[in-house]
């Protein structure tokens, strides 16, 4: 009897959580990502430097809702995330938090998230991000991610609102510009995932995870991930074609492309069993440089101005 006690005791241990899961149910790391795209997306709205309180409450708004979205992904994803090695320390795979919880906090940080934005932003950026967070949270991580390969392609949109986000935030209408935004990160998502999901084939065919490597081999998926990186290449140089940026973003541009399109040919060749994982960390850093010199590009204009 004194065994069973102390064995349940540590049991009911072992699955205390922290606020530390609550934070990383938010997934902090994308988050950031994205909240660093839509801030680009509020700064390239403006000749001028947007406002302030339109800066601090539209990232606040949008992270909130982000930070949600990821908690409910977390809550629907739970029995997968405990079949794969990456994700199977997440709080929900581990049992280590209760399920009611996570589903308490995706909820309070989605309404404040709305909230924050109808209240202090605009509308229009409002609706758009509750959208976002429904086509994520809900039509990717509950239908597509299950039903189909192309999960990535289609559920892209979601992932890549942020920068028009941003504009809308500070303009609080729709155009060309914040469209072609919306576009690159699109049209990157493919090539940046897909080069993980070959890397991570084996624990995606595990869960039973429909992954273009799982249903279709890694030759396909490698001819994919080149292929579209070339689309990502033509997108992002649209900017400068339709003269939303200058020479300045042309040159950083080609040269982050360069280096974009070495790892996607790595990756097509499949002679280097890491190339996989290099180019997906490597594209993380390749579309918050693009992002980063379409800023200093808009800025420098400015300057000179």
């Amino acid at each position: 009897m004194p065994n069973a006690m102390v064995e349940r005791a540590e049991s009911m241990e072992d699955v205390q959580w922290s606020w530390r899961d609550l934070l990383t149910l938010c997934k902090p790391r994308v988050v950031v990502v994205m909240l660093a795209c839509a801030l680009v997306g509020m700064a390239l709205a403006t000749p001028t430097l947007p406002s302030l309180s339109v800066v601090v409450f539209g990232l606040l708004g949008i992270g909130l809702a982000a930070g949600g979205a990821a908690a409910f992904n977390h809550v629907v994803d739970r029995r997968l995330d405990a079949l794969m090695l990456r994700t199977s320390r997440r709080p929900l795979a581990s049992q280590r938090m209760p399920m009611p919880v996570a589903l308490g906090w995706a909820t309070l940080l989605s309404v404040a998230g709305i909230a924050v934005l109808i209240w202090q932003v605009n509308v229009l950026t409002a609706w758009l991000t509750l959208g976002s967070l429904i086509g994520y949270a809900l039509i990717y991580t509950t239908f597509l991610k299950r039903a189909t390969p192309q999960n990535i392609v289609i559920g892209g949109v979601a992932g890549a609102a942020p920068p028009l986000l941003g504009w809308t935030a500070v303009t609080g209408q729709l155009g060309p510009e914040p469209l072609l935004l919306l576009l690159i990160i699109f049209a990157w998502t493919p090539p940046h995932f897909w080069a993980l999901a070959i890397y991570k084939r084996d624990e995606y065919a595990r869960a039973g995870v429909p992954m273009l490597p799982v249903t279709h081999g890694d030759a396909f998926t490698r001819l994919q991930v080149w292929l579209y990186g070339w689309l990502t290449v033509a997108v992002t140089l649209m900017p400068f074609v339709i003269g939303m940026s200058g020479a300045i973003y042309l040159v950083g541009v080609m040269a982050l492309n360069l280096r974009f399109m070495y790892w996607n040919w790595k990756v097509w060749r499949g002679r280097d069993l890491e190339a996989p994982l290099a180019a997906f960390w490597f594209s993380i850093r390749y579309i918050l440089g693009v992002f980063g010199i379409l800023l200093l590009d808009h800025y420098a204009v400015l300057w000179v101005t």
